[in-house]
């Protein structure tokens, strides 16, 4: 039962009912509503602005995550890349020249990570920008690393024909110190001992008593083992890499054709066969078609003073043995 209300009139001394109008009772509920409206929209507002829900907690959390984790892979990617570049400059500047071979050309890794369509599914997102940037340092890593590890590839090949190379190529004296009486003639113009005319001279002569070995001094193939020419008895090695050698004057061949051979390995005796006037092996090195000096060769065998001095007795200018 709804209350009755009354109000004192006090014209009329008396006590009053009060009217209440559907209208008024409107206003009274539509205010109240307003009101209630308003101050709900105000503690949502400050709930939503101020105060996180559980939900939005372990968002912000994961978040904050994610950024750390960005930063510490922007990090690690600019350190591989460092380690990298110094990979890259040891491999120019070192290895590579150790092997006499051209660098690699790093631009060609930039066409596998060029272009923007590969990362339009990266875009519209909160965090797009980060993402893409860090994916292409990501791509740009991988290319990089792809082409050293062919360049690495590529070096083991020439560090293995490097060792043949070294292995092969002369580098020793076809006669050792110990049974050395002299150098009796370098590589250039001599007068001949028969001839008695300025002749070039192509190799250098080791003097040493008859019957002192001779070896090889380049691993290689036997090519030539026989007599010929005013070289007498002599045998030719092919190096490989372009490289050969040949021992002449020989008294007697240790060697036959198409033996192969090792550095060291005796491959005939000291003698005075051929244009010779006195035991000595004439010994040559050919590049090519080209016969260059020995004495850029003997480096595996001698100090430094030996050398200095075999190069110093052998530029000298006189006669030849042979």
């Amino acid at each position: 039962m709804a209350k009755i209300k009354y109000f004192y009139n006090p014209h009329k001394l008396d006590f009053e009912k009060v009217g209440t109008s559907i209208s008024s009772i409107f206003l009274r509920v539509f205010g109240f509503l307003s009101a209630s409206a308003v101050a709900g929209g105000i503690m949502v507002f400050v709930a939503y602005s101020f105060i996180d829900s559980p939900k939005e907690k372990v968002l912000l959390r994961e978040n904050e995550q994610y950024k750390n984790q960005l930063s510490r892979l922007n990090q690690k990617v600019k350190e591989l890349n460092g380690i990298l570049k110094e990979l890259q400059d040891r491999d120019a500047n070192i290895y590579r020249a150790i092997f006499e071979a051209e660098p690699i050309d790093i631009s060609v890794s930039k066409a596998s990570y060029s272009g923007i369509e590969k990362y339009r599914n990266l875009e519209g997102f909160t965090n797009s920008e980060e993402i893409i940037s860090l994916t292409k340092k990501l791509d740009e890593l991988s290319a990089k690393v792809a082409i050293q590890s062919k360049s690495f590839d590529e070096l083991s090949l020439l560090a293995k024909n490097k060792t043949l190379f070294l292995a092969s190529i002369p580098a020793i004296q076809p006669i050792s110190n110990k049974d050395l009486t002299r150098v009796a003639s370098g590589y250039g113009y001599r007068i001949h001992p028969i001839f008695k005319t300025h002749k070039f001279h192509a190799g250098i002569d080791f003097t040493a008593p008859q019957g002192t070995p001779i070896y090889a001094t380049g691993n290689g193939v036997v090519v030539y083992a026989s007599s010929g020419n005013g070289y007498g008895n002599h045998v030719i090695v092919n190096h490989g890499f372009g490289y050969s050698s040949l021992y002449a004057h020989m008294s007697r061949i240790k060697a036959k054709p198409g033996q192969k051979i090792k550095r060291g390995e005796l491959i005939g005796l000291v003698g005075s066969t051929g244009t010779s006037t006195a035991p000595h092996v004439h010994y040559e090195v050919m590049k090519g078609k080209n016969k260059i000096n020995p004495i850029n060769y003997f480096f595996n065998d001698l100090t430094e003073e030996e050398y200095q001095a075999i190069r110093d007795i052998a530029s000298r200018e006189g006669q030849s043995f042979d």
